[in-house]
């Protein structure tokens, strides 16, 4: 297939409510891609190694929630993240799709699992909060979450290295140019970061863990063993309420499974869509 980059995959589209950029790329299936709520975060950065290799086979769209990459600004009151999820699908005219989520992306696709859903042939998550305390969890923030906050409050190279290195096992992840990127991206939109301050100290995505019991979607809970931002004791929690679900623990790894360990990923996401066939037909819009 092409070459893919940034510039020829960004695609924008408007949907009842809310204007959306996103990344598309590659046909079959689709294939959402849903990322976490750091600061810079976006589609493009949190799944750029994946998008290539999985648009070889699915119809991939990554998408920048709002609040996020090039997507409209938000409130923490106006956030509808799962619903956004849903306008986008219909917008597009997909019928169905396998959903990817890592962090407040997870937790955004688990709450449109139970909401709505006929819309969610798979329901894949990496690093994702349970929605209930764990016995592990540290009493107060988290390291991770500390380190993203003091990143968003006040967005520099020293408080980005800080929570970029959180994020990963490896710190060889952690490159001047990524942080380059980050920081100017979350520089670059202001009205982003006042509208994470409005949400400051809430939670980024509520769970109805009674709801989460009611998940039918073929589910895969990935997180790494090492993550300091949310305990792997989640994906275990989520793996108990889930009755169709699979737990995968990824050792020497943080938060961040699908740029830590993309070709696992990419090929352990590609094997669980096999192995869990698409009972209907899909619509999709040409």
């Amino acid at each position: 297939m092409a070459n893919v980059t940034e510039e020829n995959t960004s695609k924008r589209i408007k949907t009842r409510n809310w204007d959306i950029h996103y990344h598309e790329a590659g046909a079959g299936h689709p294939l959402v891609l849903v990322h976490g709520g750091g600061p810079g975060a976006s589609s493009w950065s949190n799944y750029n190694p994946n998008i290539a290799a999985l648009a070889r086979k699915y119809r991939v769209l990554a998408i920048d929630l709002p609040g996020w990459g090039k997507s409209q600004a938000v409130t923490y009151d106006k956030r509808d993240n799962s619903g956004v999820l849903a306008e986008f699908l219909e917008a597009l005219g997909i019928e169905r799709a396998a959903f990817v989520g890592n962090s407040m992306g997870g937790s955004s696709c688990i709450r449109l699992a139970y909401e709505r859903p006929e819309l969610v042939s798979h329901l894949i998550t990496m690093g994702s909060s349970a929605g209930v305390p764990g016995i592990f969890d540290p009493a107060g923030l988290s390291e991770g979450v500390k380190a993203l906050e003091a990143a968003y409050f006040n967005p520099s190279i020293e408080t980005m290295r800080k929570f970029v290195e959180g994020m990963a096992f490896d710190t060889r992840h952690v490159t001047d140019e990524l942080l380059a990127e980050r920081v100017k991206a979350t520089l670059a939109r202001p009205d982003h970061i006042e509208g994470w301050k409005s949400g400051h100290g809430k939670p980024m995505v509520k769970l109805d863990p009674l709801r989460v019991a009611s998940i039918a979607a073929p589910t895969l809970l990935m997180h790494g063993r090492d993550d300091r931002t949310v305990h792997f004791n989640s994906a275990l929690t989520l793996g108990r309420a889930i009755a169709n679900s699979r737990v995968y623990i990824v050792n020497r790894c943080g938060h961040w499974v699908q740029l830590e360990h993309t070709d696992e990923f990419n090929r352990v996401i590609d094997s669980f869509i096999e192995g869990n066939p698409v009972a209907a037909s899909v619509k999709q819009a040409a």
